[in-house]
């Protein structure tokens, strides 16, 4: 065939230098759209060969429906998750590929980060000396050595975390559906996370299952004093019930790279307007919470991995039987897919 024709929706400034820089031979003819994929805007993808799409765009049985109807073959998913694709109903019509790992470095580096900037209060500390403020009042931290961390989700990333985690001299405890063999992990139940842990940190998909794994009741289980890091999915933890354990002080600190409600928010400039999301406005006018616009993929290393592998399962697609980072729902049964049969998923 000639050139994949790709449409490529939800695209910002550095996306469209890592694609066009991972794009060497000018095989893919790309046309970038600033606009998400949705049902207001499937009709932009007619006569495309491919949509690649990221975390915010929706993709439901109607945008399935309309991509099909238009001749599109595959979505291209340049990131991990896939909660915002139906694939229920995609299967059987449109193939789904994604980027499992891009640079799990950069999601667990980030979280403790976030982790380091919020225990020993950089933040509060480089806005005061900026004024040249030079008071330490207020700004006494804790020590991470000897803590206990509870990881939930120990794929890469939840691995690379730990290894870092171990790094401070921490006391590791995770839980995972499925426990990663010979890994020298202390796994225990979703309880004794709640229960012993002096800091939590997301590294898990979103399923219907976990979906506000974080509530009311489990914050009560919780340490007083507890911190909570989220660089995962923001419907793990449900913001209301966040701002009533912040309120409450139960909860000592909340770093969030991920918000549930981020869709309308995250990856735009809001800093002239006022943002109608009062729980959001909450949450950032705590003391204790950090919040960061979901950039805990954003190194230079991680966007080119992104490209690469997202161009490569394009060609992998059109060229052979089978896509080693397909998903479909025959195989998100079985929890993940194990591409154990030599061809595609349907």
């Amino acid at each position: 065939m000639g050139k994949i024709r790709i449409a490529f929706f939800d695209a910002k400034d550095y996306d469209i230098e890592s694609f066009n820089k991972a794009n060497v031979d000018d095989r893919y003819e790309i046309t970038f759209f600033e606009t998400r994929l949705s049902e207001d805007t499937v009709k932009l993808a007619e006569g495309f060969d491919v949509v690649c799409v990221f975390v915010n765009d929706s993709i439901g049985a109607k945008v399935i429906d309309g991509l099909v109807n238009d001749g599109v073959k595959l979505i291209a998913l340049r990131c991990a998750g896939y909660n915002n694709v139906d694939i229920e109903h995609a299967y059987g019509r449109i193939h789904i590929v994604r980027v499992p790992a891009y640079s799990p470095y950069a999601v667990a580096e980030h979280a403790i980060a976030l982790l380091m900037a919020s225990v020993r209060k950089i933040h509060k500390a480089y806005d005061r000396t900026r004024d040249f403020n030079f008071s330490l009042s207020g700004l006494t931290g804790f020590d991470l050595h000897g803590k206990t961390v509870g990881v939930i989700g120990t794929g890469k990333i939840g691995r690379i975390f730990i290894d870092i985690c171990r790094g401070f001299g921490m006391n590791i405890i995770a839980y995972d559906k499925y426990p990663a063999k010979d890994s020298g992990i202390e796994y225990v139940e979703l309880s004794e996370i709640w229960k012993r842990s002096d800091i939590i940190s997301f590294h898990c998909p979103l399923t219907d299952e976990n979906m506000h794994m974080v509530n009311d009741d489990t914050i009560a289980m919780m340490k007083k004093g507890v911190v909570l890091i989220n660089t995962s999915r923001g419907a793990l933890i449900d913001s209301n019930a966040l701002l009533r354990g912040i309120k409450d002080r139960k909860i000592g600190a909340a770093c969030l790279d991920v918000y549930e409600e981020e869709s309308d928010v995250f990856f735009h400039d809001f800093s002239g307007q006022i943002v109608d999301d009062d729980t959001l406005t909450r949450l950032i006018s705590m003391p204790n919470v950090i919040v960061t616009s979901h950039q805990a993929f954003l190194t230079g290393e991680a966007l080119a991995n992104i490209a690469d592998t997202t161009l490569a399962n394009v060609s992998e697609y059109f060229e052979n039987d089978v896509c080693a980072n397909e998903i479909c729902y025959h195989c998100e049964k079985v929890g993940s897919c194990p591409q154990a049969h030599a061809h595609k998923c349907f």
